[in-house]
């Protein structure tokens, strides 16, 4: 995973007319629900945050494709948890712990967005809490609102610090 990430972050310092599609796909699979497994989105967004600084990329286009990829990624997730919430419920790891969709159904209709909101910061529900939000029949309005004031704050907290930090960094010893 390490050198998937050093690879992506070389890539995008040589080449940073692809930085935008890069963090777009990155937060998109970050969301996904499984694909969010298998790539280490969240640290080479963080690097890439450093990289907006460093390298003086222009931080407004970088970070509106991390928030609509974030976005898109959740939507997509809670899209098939809402229409195979069936299947789903009876897929590993849910089919070990019968009594979680119902868990989770109570969950969502007692915190509703806050909970899908607070949900977005927290790594490894980050991708299953859209899933089980569909899977449980949350209400898609209130989920969306959620999803997607959550995808730009995310995207700020994610992007911002590296961004900032390492300029400010330079200002101050005049680099």
């Amino acid at each position: 995973m390490e050198e998937m990430a050093k690879s992506v972050m070389e890539f995008v310092r040589a080449n940073q007319a692809w930085a935008v599609p890069i963090v777009f796909a990155m937060s998109f699979a970050e969301s996904l629900a499984f694909v969010a497994l298998l790539v280490p989105a969240t640290v080479i967004l963080w690097g890439v945050g450093g990289m907006i600084g460093a390298a003086g990329l222009d931080f407004w286009p970088i970070w509106f494709a991390a928030a609509i990829g974030a976005a898109l990624g959740d939507w997509l997730s809670y899209w098939l948890g809402y229409h195979y919430h069936e299947q789903i419920a009876r897929m590993w790891p849910l089919s070990k712990y019968p009594d979680l969709m119902p868990k989770a159904k109570a969950f969502f209709e007692k915190w509703g967005a806050p909970g899908v909101f607070i949900g977005r910061f927290f790594g490894p529900l980050r991708a299953a809490v859209p899933l089980v939000a569909g899977a449980a029949q949350m209400p898609r309005v209130p989920f969306q609102i959620a999803n997607w004031t959550s995808a730009f704050v995310w995207a700020t907290t994610t992007l911002a610090p590296g961004a900032i930090g390492l300029d400010y960094i330079k200002k101050m010893f005049g680099w």
